[in-house]
């Protein structure tokens, strides 16, 4: 081992104290949030690693009045990591803060349309994935994503994979590719899957993804990914090229342990 692999993983192993997680607290989060503890017991121990990992690198606060408990930074932290269980907390370097609401947050936006015209409205927010930080969440959005999780939503997956789609600097639903055919294939298959739910919305039929996929694949992406984690039956029933996808991109076949 090089002087800098031993450096490095003394640096893990102090963070490893300084933030573990006790057992009772961890419990009650995979309780609260079954579709966590539904994986192989190797991954469960690999995810509370991760977990502490990633509290000893992020900076949370509180906004609005919002009391931030451990179990409440530990919930947030084991979902978000959930993702990059086997891709590595790297994907999460370039932020380092997250703002924590009681709920939603309104905020005031301004666009400008194809003639020139400047548009104001204001737009609900469960949370908000910023490039370099920080990332908004919605406590009670977050807490929809436990005991509610068989139905795909998961405001924290959600923004965390915002958070990747960006690490190649663009929000286009395509996160970064080992290679320009692999980029392209991603983007066929998420492209197909789009305009199929598209279309079924325009027709009013029901679907399992939530609608709000159908605003581009910068949404899609997250959306599926939702289901992906929270949900993987049925979006490998009724998304099977999509599942496949992402079962490689992020090594992970969470439907096999799904119950």
């Amino acid at each position: 081992m090089g002087l800098l692999d031993w450096w490095r993983q003394r640096r893990q192993a102090q963070a490893l104290e300084r933030r573990a997680i006790p057992d009772e607290l961890w419990l009650d989060t995979l309780r609260d949030y079954p579709f966590l503890k539904h994986r192989p017991l190797a991954d469960l121990q690999q995810l509370r690693e991760l977990t502490a990992l990633f509290l000893d690198r992020k900076e949370f606060a509180a906004a609005r009045g919002l009391q931030l408990s451990d179990a409440m930074a530990v919930a947030i932290a084991a979902q978000a990591c959930v993702p990059v269980l086997h891709l590595g907390l790297a994907c999460y370097d370039g932020f380092v803060g997250i703002v924590v609401h009681p709920d939603e947050v309104t905020v005031d936006r301004a666009w400008t349309d194809e003639d020139g015209v400047v548009h104001e409205a204001q737009e609900v927010l469960a949370g908000e994935a910023m490039p370099g930080g920080p990332v908004m969440l919605s406590w009670h959005d977050v807490t929809l994503g436990g005991g509610a999780g068989h139905d795909g939503y998961n405001v924290v997956i959600h923004e965390f994979m915002h958070v990747i789609d960006l690490l190649d600097g663009q929000a286009n639903g395509v996160p970064p590719q080992p290679t320009a055919a692999a980029a392209r294939h991603w983007h066929g298959v998420l492209s197909q899957a789009h305009e199929a739910l598209c279309d079924a919305v325009e027709r009013d039929q029901a679907t399992f993804l939530d609608p709000y996929a159908t605003h581009g694949l910068e949404e899609f992406f997250p959306v599926a990914a939702e289901a992906f984690f929270t949900s993987p039956l049925g979006l490998k029933q009724y998304h099977p090229e999509v599942y496949a996808l992402f079962a490689d991109y992020f090594r992970q076949d969470p439907a096999r342990h799904a119950r």
